[in-house]
């Protein structure tokens, strides 16, 4: 069926790292775990982490609390022709994005998180598109060659071309070496074109 459980953000110090995302976001321990790595990374990582929101005080508080916690700001958060939402870059060098379809706040902050989204920075989506499908994961919106989400429950994968993911999150795309990420779902264990590693969970 192609479920995304979880994606594993992996850090050279991951204590630190989950007390990062802790304080900062909330999410350990669910759709978000962390585990150590010593593999070589720089620059982008061809991938960002999105927390979708219901309101512009959501997304505002959780790009404070991440500041504060020692993310470096990538892009303060702001209105835009799609909503509102800013990104940073998290101390281990993962880049997230928060996000509100909505440019006008209906209530105060809550912190509520409606929907993690994992974007891939691909060479080719179409390609890219076919082979996830072949694995069994379902299309849920498509726009020709320039980007795919695809229905994977619990954590959204959407797909776009490497340059337009940096873009939007305000980085270089320039990167080498390993992305740093695994993804964990029933689609199995493979790697895809463009060196994203998917694992079966354990049990």
């Amino acid at each position: 069926m192609g479920i995304i459980d979880f994606v594993t953000v992996e850090a050279a110090d991951a204590a630190a790292a989950e007390t990062f995302y802790a304080t900062a976001f909330d999410v350990v321990g669910d759709r978000v775990r962390v585990r150590a790595s010593q593999e070589p990374s720089t620059g982008f990582r061809g991938f960002t982490l999105s927390l979708i929101v219901s309101r512009p005080a959501d997304a505002d508080s959780l790009v404070d609390s991440a500041r504060h916690a020692g993310a470096t700001v990538l892009k303060p958060a702001s209105k835009s022709l799609w909503g509102y939402g800013g990104a940073v870059q998290a101390p281990d060098g993962t880049v997230w994005t928060v996000a509100s379809s909505t440019k006008k706040n209906s209530g105060p902050a809550t912190r509520g998180i409606d929907a993690i989204v994992l974007q891939l920075g691909v060479t080719d989506v179409a390609a890219t598109r076919t082979f996830y499908v072949d694995h069994g994961l379902t299309v849920a919106k498509s726009y020709g060659s320039r980007y795919v989400e695809l229905d994977t429950g619990r954590v959204t994968l959407a797909l776009n071309k490497r340059g337009a993911v940096a873009k939007n999150a305000g980085v270089s795309p320039d990167g080498a070496g390993s992305h740093r990420l695994t993804i964990g779902g029933d689609a199995g264990t493979f790697n895809d074109p463009d060196g994203f590693v998917w694992e079966a969970p354990a049990g």
